[in-house]
């Protein structure tokens, strides 16, 4: 693990072909053994259709994703391939132990098939 990744806000993980349309969970990026994950941004980006109907991406740890952003609503991201979309921290949350998943999970996804590329920001301590 580089000292970069501990010492400031990087780019932990980036996962591709991430599906944005069905009901369920994707881990984006697993904690190290012995480390805290502080997620700082979240970056949606190079969708492969449009997102209309996905009103409800839930991000964070656990079964149901809910740790540190709910109910993102990227219904607006309709132009695949250019738009994308930056989620920010701008509250209270709950850091990410170590050898936790922090992923999505799709609530209520697009209407169409639809895949994006995620990228996850933040620094680990």
């Amino acid at each position: 693990m580089s000292a970069l990744n501990e010492n400031a806000i990087t780019k932990v993980a980036t996962v591709t072909g991430v599906d944005m349309q069905t009901a369920g969970k994707t881990t984006l990026y697993t904690v190290p053994v012995g480390k805290t994950f502080y997620p700082f941004a979240i970056i949606v980006r190079e969708t492969s259709d449009s997102l209309d109907g996905g009103t409800d991406y839930d991000f964070g740890t656990g079964a149901n994703c809910d740790t540190w952003k709910q109910a993102v609503n990227l219904s607006s991201m309709n132009t695949p391939g250019t738009d994308y979309w930056i989620i920010a921290a701008a509250t209270k949350f709950t850091d990410c132990a170590a050898g936790s998943e922090f992923g999505i999970k799709v609530i209520t996804g697009a209407t169409a098939a639809a895949t994006a590329t995620i990228d996850v920001l933040g620094f680990l301590a």
